[in-house]
């Protein structure tokens, strides 16, 4: 019988915030291919990541449940169980190429084969010791690896917000290498199953380091610069997330307090080539895709797992709820459905766990958190499948003052609850799209305050309720 089940790539950036393609509004941007699968595919604008943390939200991700039912809060905290296995006992060929973040790094968690490429900086010393594949090929090739070690050398390290051009072979840099294994791979591959193809992209992740040829356009040109730090305003938890960074060069980004706008446009054209980058391996893909001749039946999905403040409200990278580090590009590219559909309804990234099931005829499971997206792919965009979507994110090594977040995004209305503490934030996002106006205290708006942390109670008694046969899948 001839294999009529999709292939099914799925591309997952790291740190990539909503407002870089081009294609869903951002002239700033080049990136013809990400518009080319916007422009054949369906596209949604208000998808939310489930934790602005890198674990926890690939693990929610790749569970189909909120981090606090999937068990991981935080980074190096080990995986249970993902669906990949589903896809895999459904006959599919299962591979990942690059980034999963995975707890242990190389555990197969459902694939038959990984070759895994994890955060290009893990210098710190608190981060395990770990030779992932690219490591690996640097060694090989008896050159350095670029890390906070290497560029603490700089003379404008204390300065560059870590945003630095890349110094080595264009093949070397991190995402090229991950984007050229996984052609490779396509190229190469000799099953006859249907393939679910993972690629895990390390950029634009920081360091900021994008090849000098690619940099160059962003910097002739106007950017959008960074909505203004309000710190002092902010609840305490994250003023000490700010003081962490300016503490700490994480990921080798030396945080500045009151960066220069010089500062700031270049580590955000830094970080805009690092995704034009990416555009380019996506781009390569698809022609391995049609060169395999499979790009007729070959499902091409891509996000990214939470976004980059990049100095917006005067913070570095994620961990906070502000709409730059929870809210993420997300795209379904199906060439066996009509494209062209934009989607504005509120999404979560965990919904895409039983959307790849149902593509590939696979019954998501009954516990599952996540919603299919698969009616907006058939173009049923009337209803919402969502009125709200929630976030989290515990005390970590760097956001270590407050036990946790939690976020709840519904309507006009986003509301920050933290843990223990008499402060959060309450914003209209429609009368304040740049989250700089806290409603928290506003008398004025004490019952909207009320209604939205009550609901968040109701939510976690519900969401314990549904994840129950979750508990059972792992214990067995």
């Amino acid at each position: 019988m001839t294999e009529t089940r999709p292939n099914i790539v799925f591309v997952i950036t790291d740190q990539q915030r909503h407002d870089t393609i081009r294609a869903m509004g951002f002239p700033h941007m080049d990136t013809p291919n990400l518009d080319a699968l916007v422009s054949e595919g369906t596209a949604f604008s208000r998808m939310y990541a489930t934790s602005p943390c890198c674990a926890p939200s690939r693990a929610s991700l790749f569970t189909g449940l909120y981090p606090h039912n999937s068990g991981v809060l935080r980074n190096d905290e080990v995986w249970p169980s993902t669906w990949v296995s589903d896809l895999a006992e459904a006959g599919y060929h299962c591979c990942n190429v690059g980034k999963m973040h995975t707890h242990p790094f190389e555990g197969p968690f459902g694939f038959h084969e990984r070759h895994v490429v994890e955060n290009k900086d893990r210098a710190h010393p608190n981060l395990p010791f770990f030779l992932d594949n690219w490591d690996k090929a640097l060694i090989a090739r008896g050159v350095e690896k670029p890390d906070r070690r290497t560029y603490r050398r700089r003379q404008d390290y204390g300065t560059a917000l870590g945003a630095f051009s890349w110094e080595l072979d264009r093949d070397l840099h991190s995402d090229v290498f991950t984007g050229r294994l996984a052609c490779r791979w396509l190229r190469e591959w000799n099953g006859s199953k249907p393939f679910f193809l993972q690629v895990g992209l390390p950029g634009p992740h920081p360091p900021y380091d994008p090849a000098p040829e690619d940099l160059k356009p962003y910097l002739e040109r106007d950017l959008p610069v960074p909505i203004p730090s309000d710190i002092e305003a902010q609840p305490a938890a994250l003023q000490e997330l700010q003081a962490n960074h300016i503490r700490d060069d994480h990921d080798a980004v030396r945080h500045l307090a009151n960066p220069t706008a010089e500062q700031t446009r270049r580590q955000r054209a830094h970080y805009y080539a690092n995704v034009s980058m990416i555009d380019g391996i996506v781009g390569d893909i698809r022609a391995a895709l049609e060169a395999r001749g499979v790009a007729d039946n070959t499902i091409i999905i891509f996000t990214s797992d939470h976004g980059d403040c990049l100095n917006d409200h005067g913070h570095s990278q994620k961990w906070t709820m502000y709409e730059h580090s929870v809210r993420v590009p997300a795209i379904i590219f199906d060439p066996r459905r009509s494209g062209g559909t934009h989607v504005d309804h509120l999404v979560s990234l965990m919904d895409l766990a039983p959307t790849v099931l149902e593509l590939a005829g696979v019954r998501p499971p009954d516990w599952m958190e996540g919603v299919s997206l698969t009616p907006y792919l058939r173009g049923e965009t009337g209803t919402p499948l969502r009125t709200e979507v929630f976030a989290e994110l515990a005390r970590d090594m760097i956001q270590n003052s407050a036990a946790f977040f939690t976020m709840i995004r519904s309507g006009q209305w986003k509301l920050l609850h933290i843990s223990g503490s008499s402060e959060g934030q309450l914003f209209d996002i429609d009368q304040d799209p740049d989250e700089l106006v806290n409603l928290w205290d506003d008398p004025a708006h004490a019952d909207v305050r009320l209604e939205f942390t009550s609901r968040l109670l109701e939510w976690r008694i519900e969401s314990g309720l549904a994840a129950q046969g979750w508990l059972g899948r792992i214990a067995s």
